[in-house]
């Protein structure tokens, strides 16, 4: 469990089983006194890396610079 928030972050947990939405994975997984625990990927180590570099105006306008090069062409 990586999201900070979460009571329990940093702990590891018994995967019962996965399943899949859309285009992401929902681990289910045995969260001790809590029952069963339902987490998104991205909310695991198996997820996603955190980015380089937050979202910023900056990363915005590089964005949206590439986005109208790209349609150019």
């Amino acid at each position: 469990m990586t999201q900070s928030f979460h009571p329990l972050v940093g702990q590891r947990l018994p995967i019962l089983f996965i399943r899949r939405r859309a285009s992401s994975r929902l681990y289910v997984c045995e969260g001790g006194p809590l029952g069963t625990v339902t987490l998104p990927e991205d909310f695991t180590d198996r997820g996603l890396p955190p980015a380089d570099r937050p979202l910023t105006a900056e990363v915005l306008a590089d964005l949206a610079a590439t986005l109208r090069a790209v349609a150019r062409k």
